[in-house]
């Protein structure tokens, strides 16, 4: 798993790709709310499960780290 910061917040969170379509997402916290802006701003985003697709910006950034290479992605 690849370290990748949230550009809006800074929330660090851990990230493995196993396509380009899956992701894995390790939180240092079982209360994202506690530490991630987007989650704090709207709490109906924990409602269910998949964490990182609900913020935006955290969405964003694991798509420009995996972009970028510094999150690998299986072809």
């Amino acid at each position: 798993m690849q370290q990748v910061d949230c550009a809006r917040c800074g929330v660090r969170v851990l990230v493995e790709k196993n396509s380009w379509e899956h992701t894995s997402v390790q939180w240092s916290t079982a209360r994202p709310d506690t530490v991630c802006d987007g989650y704090r701003d709207d709490p109906t985003l924990t409602l269910r499960g998949a964490r990182v697709g609900r913020c935006p910006a955290l969405r964003e950034s694991i798509v420009a780290a995996a972009v970028d290479g510094r999150v690998p992605v299986p072809d």
